[in-house]
């Protein structure tokens, strides 16, 4: 039996078909780097195995830019706060030193650093594992800092099986982690001296604030509580914002505490255009100092605590309204909550500005509903 004839295809079509054949290794490297820098890291160890010339480029050490240890690795993918077995902890573990080994091993060059690791973890040792990152790639044009020092990302129902009567976290104190973050905070300081963008826990303590200001090239901070009880004194906030020249937006989730009730903070920046304080819970600003300010959200939480009356009205008395400190501190000022202020809002009664005021406001006009 004869085999079945192929089908004749026009020149025409062989023709455009070849036309369609797109030589990517004819391209610049410039050019070729560009187009690979928009795959992910998975999609670029891919393209490494298709030829000894792409794998060649893919090792560029212009490729590897970010250093995401957020994303998990290939599993439970956008689940906060998971309990996973030790199997799978161990898993993910190995995964976090392989992804370590590959940016080093690439020469990677990095601009931006993404990282949910508990510091004062004794046993799996992060702190040290994000040093030797830092020591062995090029991380001088750093620019962007996420970092949670207090979680990591996958925490095992136990790390130690037959660890007896005291568990792992039992032996993982506050301390521990404190000193674990500003011994990364330090190497940081000498490493990464561009970083523009920072969004960290922060422990308010001298030694952090005196590290922090450190990075000049600031211009986008945001910084969350680390322990509830731990106050934050006004003279800090204010050398904090005053240290950092180049500060346009500023994000503060701070928690002052019951014993600290009554005080009142100043912020101070020459530079500061956009400020968040609406995550922070007994934040009352006395002046603001904020020449370049155009937004700041703000909002008043509910304390749920009984004070009698005269307790009451000695500690209010104690804070102006919000609508003075504003129009005395921020003349740009453009928008209050996502709220568009109309320009002559300085000029008259705060009567439009009073359902924002209500939410935002601690004074004694404003604060009928706040302290009981």
């Amino acid at each position: 039996m004869s085999p079945p004839k192929r089908p004749l295809v026009p020149v025409s079509s062989r023709r455009k078909a070849v036309d369609d054949y797109f030589p990517f290794n004819l391209l610049p490297v410039e050019c070729q780097l560009h187009i690979l820098s928009f795959l992910n890291e998975v999609d670029k160890c891919s393209c490494a195995l298709v030829c000894v010339s792409w794998s060649c480029i893919v090792r560029s050490w212009k490729l590897w830019r970010v250093a995401d240890y957020s994303r998990r690795g290939v599993f439970h993918l956008g689940r906060e706060g998971l309990l996973v077995s030790n199997r799978e902890f161990e898993r993910w573990k190995s995964w976090v030193h392989h992804y370590t080994h590959h940016l080093i091993s690439r020469r990677a060059s990095l601009l931006t650093l993404k990282a949910s690791f508990d510091l004062g973890d004794r046993c799996n040792k992060w702190c040290e594992l994000l040093s030797h990152l830092l020591d062995n790639v090029h991380c001088r044009d750093l620019s962007h800092l996420d970092l949670n020092w207090t979680f990591t990302l996958l925490e095992p129902l136990d790390l130690r099986v037959n660890s007896g009567s005291s568990s792992h976290q039992d032996s993982i104190t506050k301390m521990d982690q404190v000193t674990s973050f500003q011994e990364l905070l330090t190497k940081l300081t000498h490493s990464c001296p561009r970083i523009s963008k920072m969004r960290l826990h922060f422990d308010w303590s001298d030694v952090s604030v005196s590290l922090l200001n450190q990075f000049q090239q600031l211009r986008v901070l945001e910084l969350k509580y680390f322990w509830v009880f731990k106050g934050v004194t006004p003279t800090t906030l204010q050398a904090l914002t005053k240290s950092l020249p180049n500060l346009k937006s500023l994000t503060l989730q701070i928690l002052v505490p019951l014993r600290n009730l009554g005080i009142s903070y100043t912020l101070e920046s020459q530079s500061l255009e956009f400020l968040d304080v609406s995550p922070s819970r007994g934040l009352v600003f006395s002046c603001l100092k904020l020449p370049a300010l155009r937004e700041l959200r703000a909002k008043k939480i509910v304390r749920g605590i009984t004070l009698d009356r005269r307790t009451r009205l000695r500690i209010q008395s104690r804070w102006p309204c919000l609508y003075h400190v504003l129009r005395a501190g921020t003349p740009k000022l453009q928008a209050l909550n996502n709220e568009r202020l109309l320009p002559t809002w300085r000029e008259e009664s705060y009567g439009e500005l009073s359902a924002i005021l209500e939410q935002s406001c601690y004074c004694v006009q404003h604060l009928d509903s706040w302290l009981w």
